[in-house]
């Protein structure tokens, strides 16, 4: 088995535990003997559990001699809830060390591959690296930037309504967009809504449909004591002061759903990363709908917000449209990753 082929089987095992491992990456690992034949296979399991190359080790067991073990992200070199990856490479006799990209947590940067050198072992860096990047772009971000990925979520209908003229908003899209929607909270450690949406729909913003924990609540603005989604955490200040506090927090995703004046003032402040947009086949015609951005039109086109498609799919009847801030698009992270970081 070549290098790319079995990256590609690292990537689906990290695309695995993308709900579950966080605060940690979502990284995948596979041993490859000496034959060519995958002998281990691992996935990073949740905070305070083995990380994806010690469970690929312990799979490989004594096939694990002289093999190749190919990870997507570099294995860690410092002591943290678990020992170091590193040291359970070299006492498993691993020869080579592939690694898709270089962790930027400071407490790694190169460090981990610098001591499998010292160690004796080969390192290859760089194989399907723009994968690798997309699939943990959140972990990245934050580790980079201390402020989580902030991904903007909305089902709208065909002419970019997210709700009638009375409000109501249950269902515009089907069950198929649904659970992807839930897929995606799962995916995120927070889940952030303006306090009118609460007050107009009192969701719960629990994760159902799809296996996964359940994400911190958080409402721009004061709720209701009755409020479905309590607790929760009520933010007074600004978005950005809420992403830094976010990202203090250990929040690697940050999932914004809505409503409109919420979408516009992460929008005004550049602090969307990515737009997931369910589409239905809907139209609701008229000018007294609820659009998806609250706040003044663009009086040109020149002046119109601008972004990229970077993936689109079909799921039952809807589609789901991915797009990312133009001020975003030469970030290899922002690469559509259709496969569907460590303490």
């Amino acid at each position: 088995m070549d290098h790319e082929a079995a990256m590609r089987l690292a990537l689906d095992l990290g695309a695995s535990a993308r709900t579950r491992s966080s605060p940690n990456p979502w990284v995948g690992a596979v041993v490859v003997s000496t034959a060519g034949e995958v002998v281990g296979r691992g996935a990073t399991e949740p905070a305070g559990g083995a990380h994806a190359e010690v469970i690929a080790l312990r799979a490989a067991g004594e096939l694990g001699r002289g093999a190749t073990l190919v990870t997507t992200l570099e294995p860690c070199a410092h002591v943290g809830r678990t020992p170091p990856c590193v040291d359970a490479l070299a006492a498993a006799g691993i020869a080579q060390v592939v690694v898709a990209i270089v962790d930027p947590d400071p407490r790694v940067a190169g460090r981990g591959i610098a001591a499998l050198r010292a160690a004796g072992i080969g390192v290859t860096v760089g194989v399907m690296a723009d994968d690798a990047s997309a699939q943990l772009a959140a972990y990245l971000q934050h580790r980079r930037t201390g402020r989580p990925h902030v991904v903007c979520k909305l089902a709208i209908t065909l002419d970019g309504a997210i709700a009638a003229a009375d409000g109501r908003s249950k269902w515009i899209t089907g069950e198929a967009a649904r659970a992807d929607a839930h897929r995606l909270r799962a995916e995120s450690d927070a889940v952030i809504v303006g306090a009118g949406t609460v007050r107009a729909d009192d969701p719960r913003l629990t994760v159902r449909h799809v296996d996964g924990r359940d994400p911190l609540r958080v409402v721009l603005g004061a709720v209701p004591a009755t409020a479905s989604l309590r607790p929760c955490l009520e933010w007074r200040g600004d978005p950005a002061g809420l992403v830094d506090d976010l990202g203090r927090r250990g929040v690697l995703q940050a999932l914004v759903e809505g409503g409109a004046r919420t979408v516009r003032s992460f929008l005004d402040a550049d602090l969307i990363d990515r737009f997931v947009l369910y589409v239905a086949p809907r139209l609701m015609s008229g000018g007294d709908v609820v659009p998806m951005v609250a706040g003044p039109t663009a009086t040109s086109i020149d002046l119109a917000w601008q972004g990229r498609f970077v993936g689109v799919c079909q799921l039952g009847e809807d589609l789901r449209i991915e797009l990312v801030p133009a001020s975003r698009c030469d970030d290899p992270s922002t690469a559509a990753f259709t496969g569907r970081g460590e303490e």
